[in-house]
């Protein structure tokens, strides 16, 4: 996480994201810089809940919780999976969700003796959750 990003979680549907461009575009005819933003759009508000289950923001909240505390560093999988008293695997594919969505970064990096691990980051510092029903 080089530049502090906000991430963005709504049910807003078509009708949110045209007026969220339609408020950048007007921003940037005034010559004002956008702050870095993730949005992530959902239409229905059920389809959030199937996302962001409690689990899976357990697995968001201690990521952000070891990166904040190892100083920025990285945190493997089996970390967070340990950390969380939860299976590896389960973890595994929370984490692999959670990626598609742009809320984690991973890559694999090399665990000397014993082949590669996954390694997990937080997309932003940040992580705002609208919903409308």
């Amino acid at each position: 996480m080089k530049k502090e990003a906000n991430v963005r979680i709504a049910n807003d549907g078509l009708k949110g994201f045209l007026g969220r461009a339609r408020d950048h575009a007007r921003k940037l005819d005034r010559g004002e810089k956008l702050a870095p933003e993730i949005t992530i759009s959902f239409e229905n508000p059920s389809d959030i809940l199937q996302i962001l289950s409690p689990q899976r923001i357990r697995v968001l909240q201690f990521a952000k919780k070891l990166f904040a505390k190892k100083n920025h560093s990285s945190t493997p999988v089996s970390a967070l999976a340990s950390g969380l008293n939860r299976d590896t695997r389960a973890v595994s594919r929370d984490v692999e969700l959670l990626e598609q969505f742009g809320l984690l970064r991973t890559r694999y990096e090399i665990n000397p003796g014993h082949g590669r691990r996954r390694i997990v980051e937080p997309r932003a510092e940040k992580f705002h959750l609208i919903a409308t029903v």
